[in-house]
């Protein structure tokens, strides 16, 4: 028996996951690290406490499972996107904290860059908007404030990559320096059209090229592990952003094929194949994955609140004690009794994009109870997913056949139900909802010919469970006109009086 070894590499946690030959997960280890915040807003790692508890995690993960590292035939990461590192090039020694993709220290520096007309020039070129969700002015402000590095990164002494590529560079003992399409295509310094680093835009952030990592496809070796790690020299065979592993894991493989990963948020990616199309209506383009014979493109959404308005029904109202509690309270009323709740808690995100909404809850008469708000936040996570992939299909005029669902709360069977009746859309559940570290070891299994094919790989994915529509077309619709007035409603609330119309 052989297995792959998927490092995944969270925002919170790190994670090692074995799969076997059959790509069932045979042992799986997480460790927690610390968050940091130096002001508010701001959000970093200390990449060392990546590192550890990533090395920590996949040695207890071969130990518990049992395994000698000779029989692990490859090594895949997954890793958290857009968060920014720079590090020595002889030591590997970082050279200051990491800036986690939450961070929003650059908010001033991209607001002038839009103000410099580059908001088109970075869609067009990156698939991106400009914000300091991305890695690209967290690399310029990184270059602007700490002493020494712009120096040392123009004479090639620094280096700079996101997470899959310092673990890379770890793994390999400074051996790589490299990334994957689907990663340097969140930095806002990539261009997905012509897959190179974008000049343009490298002049425009002030960033010495020389600190980039080479990109290579994303199922490929990029070298070995070095044997003092992990006891053996393991193949470096894949690294892929973790909603495009989402995306791969859920075998997404063809044009209109989507997921939908059920978070604290939820990450909507369309596969659109390999023709670039940049959207609007407030959607990314990304690249998904390059098996080596070009790329493969997919749109994203996000939704900023899902499971974190269950999380609120449970933290801040305490009307339930557990999350799990929601699905049995919600399912214990037919409907949400005509309540609609738009969790607005930190603006809209895709396709409205709008900072200044805020929560909001309408419908509600003296009959509402505490389940029917449990039933309306659940068709709520349902109804903002619907107006991301209803903007999907208008921008690259696909048809969705089905949904795929993944994350901690696509356990929740009533809000898959839920999902399919107000898409209109059967909702599909597989049996390893962990879809992220799957991905990567399908990516890197197909690097080193243990799956040499992509039909032994969709063999090897097994479906627990399809929610078919049940609701009538007319009622589906009604239901979906209201939510759009609670939504209008919720827009604009935080607005300082004098900019509202």
């Amino acid at each position: 028996m052989r297995y792959v070894l998927a490092l995944d590499q969270g925002t919170t946690s790190s994670r090692a996951i074995l799969f076997d030959e059959n790509a069932s997960a045979v042992m799986s280890v997480q460790l927690e690290f610390h968050q940091l915040y130096p002001e508010p807003g701001w959000v970093e790692h200390n990449p060392e406490d990546i590192w550890h508890s990533q090395m920590q995690a996949a040695r207890v993960c071969l130990a518990q499972a049992g395994v000698p590292p000779r029989d692990v035939a490859a090594i895949g990461i997954a890793n958290q996107r857009e968060t920014t590192l720079v590090w020595d090039a002889k030591t590997g020694e970082p050279l200051h904290n990491a800036i986690v993709w939450q961070c929003r220290r650059t908010t001033e520096m991209c607001a002038e860059l839009r103000q410099r007309g580059l908001g088109d020039e970075v869609s067009r070129r990156t698939g991106l908007v400009i914000d300091p969700y991305f890695s690209g002015t967290k690399l310029t402000w990184l270059l602007q404030n700490v002493p020494g590095l712009r120096e040392k990164a123009e004479r090639g002494e620094a280096l700079f990559g996101t997470v899959d590529s310092f673990l890379l560079w770890r793994l390999s003992k400074g051996r790589l320096h490299v990334t994957d399409a689907s990663n340097a295509s969140r930095t806002m310094l990539y261009n997905i059209g012509e897959m190179r680093w974008d000049q343009r835009l490298l002049h425009e952030l002030d960033i010495p090229p020389a600190m980039l990592p080479e990109v290579k496809p994303s199922a490929t070796v990029y070298g070995e592990c070095d044997p003092e790690l992990l006891g053996a020299p393991i193949p470096l065979a894949a690294a892929v952003g973790d909603q495009q592993a989402a995306l791969f894991g859920q075998m997404c493989l063809s044009p209109g094929q989507a997921k939908n990963t059920y978070g604290t948020g939820c990450f909507v990616l369309m596969n659109i194949g390999p023709d670039l199309v940049i959207p609007g209506g407030g959607l990314l383009a990304t690249v998904a994955w390059d098996l080596g014979a070009g790329p493969t493109y997919a749109i994203e959404g996000s939704v900023f609140i899902a499971g974190a308005a269950i999380q609120w029904l449970r933290d801040g109202l305490g009307i339930i004690d557990s999350a799990a509690e929601s699905e049995a309270l919600a399912g214990s009323v037919p409907d949400s009794g005509g309540v609609y709740f738009v969790p607005a808690f930190v603006g809209l995100g895709a396709p409205h994009w709008d900072p200044y909404a805020r929560g909001t809850i309408v419908g509600l008469t003296r009959g509402a109870t505490r389940a029917h708000l449990a039933h309306a936040a659940l068709e709520a996570i349902c109804f903002q997913s619907r107006d991301v992939l209803e903007a999907m299909v208008r921008e690259v005029r696909m048809r969705l056949e089905l949904l795929r669902a993944d994350g901690g709360a696509a356990q929740n069977n009533l809000l898959l139900q839920l999902q399919a009746d107000i898409l209109g859309v059967s909702v599909e559940r597989p049996v390893n909802i962990e879809t992220t570290a799957l991905g990567a070891a399908y990516l890197a299994g197909h690097a080193v010919g243990l799956w040499p094919s992509i039909d032994e790989l969709k063999r090897t994915r097994h479906v627990d469970r399809q929610f078919d529509a049940r609701l009538p077309d007319e009622e589906r619709e009604a239901r979906y006109g209201e939510w759009k007035r609670a939504v209008a409603l919720a827009r604009g609330w935080a607005k300082p009086v004098e900019a509202r119309t």
